[in-house]
């Protein structure tokens, strides 16, 4: 029962947390609150029984790639008052991007079943061998597809960051 509260506590604050990194207009508020919804899941992990997971995620995310998130932040002075105008294009483009998210998220979503059946085999799902049995055998693709989309962020980020136009 306790658990229950921890959860709906930890879930509150990362949708909070992750409202707030892109409702605010200060970029190192928007790093703060992205480090605070890190936080949140980290905590979301433990509850699930994956103390490595939560562990690593902590290390990973809210420690090295927050850090290099602030450095950028600091580096490229982005509290200045000049915007650039985006292109049409460009806008066109994100309307679009957003568009076919949402319909990916409503598809996911129509058909999806809360009732979860109980295996007593996934209470052990966050121990180290388990994981790496599960992610690598079940979940090879996903995971593949999920780095492919890191490097592209991480590309964009570095386009985004350029002074002169392309």
């Amino acid at each position: 029962m306790f658990t229950k509260y921890i959860f709906i506590l930890l879930t509150v604050l990362a949708l909070y947390s992750g409202i707030m990194v892109l409702v605010s207009r200060k970029p190192i508020h928007s790093v703060l609150f992205l480090t605070l919804t890190f936080f949140a899941i980290a905590g979301h992990y433990v509850l699930l029984n994956a103390q490595f997971l939560a562990v690593v995620h902590v290390i990973v995310y809210a420690g090295a790639i927050m850090v290099l998130f602030l450095f950028t932040v600091m580096l490229l002075n982005l509290n200045k008052d000049e915007h650039s105008p985006k292109s049409r294009w460009a806008k066109l483009l994100a309307v679009i991007a957003g568009c076919m998210l949402m319909l990916t998220l409503i598809g996911i979503f129509r058909n999806y079943d809360l009732a979860v059946a109980y295996d007593p085999m996934m209470t052990q799902i966050g121990l180290v061998k388990n994981l790496g049995k599960i992610l690598y055998e079940n979940y090879l693709l996903p995971f593949e597809l999920s780095s492919i989309l890191f490097l592209t962020a991480m590309v964009g980020a570095v386009l985004l960051g350029k002074k002169e136009q392309l």
